[in-house]
Formats: structure tokens, sequence, C-alpha cells
């Protein structure tokens, strides 16, 4: 594997991961300050996600992820980006760029995926992912100062999304694996699809309110941004050193990772004051998001010959359908027990991968 195709894949993650981090952290403050009402914001939230969703569905039968394909989403994202500027003031029209950005992810980061584990192999992607959670966070870091400034949020969302597709360009040039080699079978792996839905579900609480509960039981933002960040940076070190875990049963890591999460949420629960207690569980994002994405999505690419479809669904059902459950649900029940909830969610997901998988 030439050195060279780590570092390209790897620059790849540290854009769209910031993309991610604009989008997430930043987008929803943008259209506050541009008159949004709140349930305008969560249909628009919403709509990516769903997208996420749909999309492979398509490819089932219709269609296939062709390298022209991949790189017409790439041109999407960019075209999205531009519209952001042109919409953002109609409600309406503001869904278009939207809807596309939705499709313009579902199609392009499976595909790299796919490259990235074909080629590097799952003992060095982490090590190749843990970019993306770099330029998460630099994101965060940096465009802290300028919440007030939504133009300066645009022209780095745009930015972003243009450095990705000119990476993502280069990246199209690779041998294209595993598109056409075979059916597609949702059902052979029902277990652990339903286990990648309620994981994702329960993480609705904890990406959607986690700051306003902890604000709420009296924690300062600057304490929340730190748990915050200390919760990435247990990522990144997984990421790092989790390479020798991988060789091992990864149904069993997953199923290690899921139970870990379920008690993670339940401490927050427990001792939502306690810092000890908190940071202890922020580092639990080691296992319930660094590990366990790596572990889901290397079994996948094993378990199916169809491997770029494959990663379509795996973020179509965990980040589309799960994101957008997840945000649902945990609108529901937000409360004193919303922890416990999202705990309660997590161990069904763990219950139902318990049994024997064949």
């Amino acid at each position: 594997m030439p050195n060279s195709l780590f570092w390209l894949i790897s620059a790849f993650y540290f854009w769209f991961f910031s993309i991610i981090g604009i989008y997430v952290i930043y987008m929803p403050k943008v259209l506050e300050l541009n008159g949004y009402l709140a349930w305008q914001i969560g249909v628009i939230f919403a709509l990516s996600p769903l997208m996420r969703f749909v999309t492979p569905f398509l490819f089932l039968r219709h269609l296939q992820l062709t390298p022209t394909l991949y790189r017409a989403a790439l041109i999407v994202g960019i075209v999205a980006g531009g519209l952001f500027f042109v919409t953002l003031h109609n409600f309406w029209l503001f869904m278009i760029p939207n809807i596309l950005l939705g499709i313009s992810f579902a199609l392009s980061l499976p595909f790299v995926e796919t490259i990235a584990l074909a080629t590097i192999g799952k003992e060095r992607y982490g090590r190749s992912r843990l970019f993306g959670s770099l330029g998460f966070i630099l994101v965060a870091l940096v465009l802290a100062r300028w919440m007030d400034e939504p133009t300066i949020a645009l022209w780095l969302l745009l930015a972003t999304l243009t450095m990705t597709a000119l990476l993502g360009w280069f990246i199209h040039g690779q041998r294209h694996f595993g598109q056409n080699e075979g059916a597609f079978d949702l059902f052979k792996e029902w277990r652990l699809w339903a286990n990648l839905l309620l994981m994702q579900i329960s993480f609705g609480p904890f990406y959607n309110f986690f700051t306003i509960y902890e604000s709420e039981r009296g924690l300062d933002y600057t304490t929340i941004s730190y748990l915050w960040t200390f919760g990435v940076i247990a990522e990144i070190v997984m990421l790092f050193f989790q390479a020798p875990l991988l060789r091992k049963n990864l149904l069993g890591i997953l199923r290690f990772c899921t139970l870990a999460t379920a008690f993670r949420w339940l401490l927050l629960f427990l001792f939502p004051t306690s810092l000890p207690i908190l940071f202890f569980a922020q580092s639990l994002h080691a296992l319930s998001f660094a590990l366990y994405y790596s572990a889901a999505i290397s079994y996948l690419f094993s378990s199916y010959a169809n491997k770029t479809l494959a990663q379509q669904f795996f973020g179509g059902i965990s980040f589309g359908l799960g994101g957008m459950l997840g945000s649902l649900f945990a609108g529901m029940v937000y409360g004193e027990y919303l922890f416990l909830y999202a705990s309660l969610v997590a161990l069904a997901a763990f219950l139902v991968l318990k049994p024997a998988h064949h």
C-alpha cells in the first residue's frame, strides 16, 4: 500500500469531519441568528440524515456506486455549499442544499471507507480516521470566537466542502472494490443492523441535550466544553492504538462496546454533577464511538461481498435513521430520566446482538 494513499485518505477524513463539525456545532446557531424557529431548525437538521437513510435503498436494485457517480457526489457537495448562501433566508429553499448535502454524504463517505479498508486495512484504518477527529476538534476551537458572525461559518463550510471534494477526486482513481459482487441481503445480519440502529438512537440524548442537561444541573459551559473535548481526545487515543483489538472477535468487541455504552449513559443519569465520574464516562467514548465504529465497518467489510453498499447502509441506518430517531426520542423523553432511557435503549442494543450470530 503506497504511503501516499494513507495520507490522502487521512486528509480526506480531516476535511470531511471538519464539515460535520461546522454543520453540527455552528449551523443551528447560524439559523437561530437568521430568525429560524426551533421547529424549523429541527426540520432542516432532519433532512441530511433522512437522505443518508433513503439513498442506499436506491442502490439495491437500480443504481451502482461507480467512480463517476462518486465524483458527481463530490461536486454536489460543493454546489450545496454555494446554495447555503443564496437560500439561507428562505426556509423552504434552504431545504434544497441540506437535501443535496445528505445525498453527497451518503455517496462519498462509503466509497472512501471501502477503499480505506481495502487498501490500508482495518489495522491502520484507525490511525487514518483519527485525522477526522482532529478536524472536528479544530473546527470547534477555531469557530468558537466567531459564533455571532454567520457568514464566517458559511464560508468555512464552503471551503471545507471544496477541500474534501478535491482530495476525494484524487482518491477515486483507486480500484473500485466490491460494488458489483453479488446480491445484498439486509436480513443476513439483521441483529447487527438492529444493534447499529439502537446504538445511534441511544446517542440522541447525548448529542442533542448533554450540554443543556449538564448546564441545568449547575455545570458551567467551560467545564462542559472540557468534557466534550476529553471525549474526543479519548476517541483519538483509541483510534491510534486500536489495531491489535481489531484482529480479535469483532462481534465480541461490538457487544462489549455496546454494554459499555449502556453503562456510560447510566453513569450520566446517576451522577450528573460528579466531575470525576463525568470525565470517566466521557473516557468511555473511546469504546462507545471509536472502537465500536471501527469494529462495525470492519465486520461489514468482511461479511458482505457488496462492500460499498454495506458501508452505504451503515451510514444510512446508523447515522441516518438512527440519528433522526435519536433526535426525536431525546426531545420526547427530555428530563430527569433522559440518560436512564438512553441506557435502556443501549441495553436493548446489547441484548439484540447477544445471541449467537450466524
